[in-house]
């Protein structure tokens, strides 16, 4: 059997030993996953194998039952309260953090990773380090900032102090930079990059600010409060990955081809497929109308056509034919 499997069979089988209450040899068997042998033998087995890895089970008979479970000091770490499998899981996390390195954000969430760590025994690292070898956590693009730790510090003391702040702000679409006064609302993360949610004094309204083009920041000393009723996930749910814009509502049909692969991944929360007898695949969403939808749909070349709206239809068709000219 590869070591892989039986790693992760473990895993559930320490999650099962965590309950105060222990569990009997038949719900160990009957937790497991159907892919993972249902073999009592094989259990035995698995549980042997935690002890000799340092794991600290015990047995309790009760009313003609075997119950096995972690020790009672080992079931919950007390300063932290997090379970064994709960500590291995948030240090096995931190690779999602390296966007964020060479900030405060992530020095101060690696710290307490550090200290998770630290209380963790030496067997739960070694799991840690079987675990990694099974799973890998892949980033996609994304961006740096390393360099921009300054202005997301002081961002951060914006927002958890509520003082609107002067900043510098670099447009790309326009090419100039133009000072603003903002009230910052909340710092998102989204498709690879960080971006800063406030309300615009310049504009009236509340806009979305990419992080790296903040030249400069600085807090005042006037206060701000958040508008009674505004919701940060609904500010952005149109957002396909991070424009906002008019809403407008889109069909799809994909290639068969297309359909194998677009059909299991969510590309937007609204969105609504169904398969079509002939295999292909028919989406629709209610997204931004922005540049970016248009760039998203051309990513799947000519497995894809726009059903409606004809607007859309037409831009996608005017930019293919721009991409085409030599």
């Amino acid at each position: 059997m590869p070591r892989n499997d039986q790693v992760s069979r473990q895993w559930y089988l320490l999650r099962q030993l965590e309950s105060p209450r222990g569990t009997t040899l038949q719900e160990l068997v009957a937790a497991l996953p159907d892919d993972f042998p249902k073999n009592p033998r094989t259990i035995r087995r698995d549980l042997e194998a935690l002890e000799a890895a340092g794991f600290p089970i015990t047995t309790d008979h009760v009313n003609g039952q075997t119950r096995w479970k972690l020790m009672e000091g080992f079931r919950h770490i007390p300063a932290l309260a997090f379970s064994p499998t709960e500590l291995m899981s948030l240090i096995f996390s931190r690779n999602l953090l390296k966007p964020l390195e060479g900030t405060e954000i992530q020095a101060s969430l690696n710290s307490a990773l550090n200290k998770a760590a630290a209380a963790l025994p030496a067997q739960g690292h070694e799991y840690v380090r079987e675990m990694q070898q099974m799973f890998s956590v892949g980033l996609g693009p994304h961006k740096s900032y390393r360099q921009h730790k300054e202005t997301i510090d002081r961002i951060s003391q914006a927002i958890s102090q509520a003082k609107t702040a002067q900043i510098r702000y670099f447009s790309a679409s326009r090419n100039i930079t133009t000072r603003r006064e903002v009230d910052p609302y909340r710092l998102w993360y989204a498709a690879g990059g960080l971006y800063l949610i406030a309300h615009c004094h310049l504009r009236k309204d509340v806009r979305m600010f990419a992080v790296e083009r903040i030249r400069s920041i600085a807090l005042t000393n006037h206060p701000y409060q958040l508008p009674l009723g505004f919701d940060i996930e609904s500010y952005v749910q149109d957002a396909l990955m991070v424009m906002r814009g008019r809403r407008v509502e889109v069909e799809l049909l994909f290639s068969k081809a297309a359909a194998a692969w677009a059909k299991d991944k969510v590309w937007h929360p609204s969105q609504d497929t169904s398969l079509l007898k002939d295999g292909r695949l028919k989406m629709k969403l209610k997204v931004a109308d922005t540049t970016e939808l248009v760039g998203w749909i051309l990513s799947f070349g000519s497995q894809v056509r726009v059903v409606r709206p004809d607007g859309l239809r037409e831009r996608v068709k005017q930019e293919a034919q721009k991409i085409s000219r030599p």
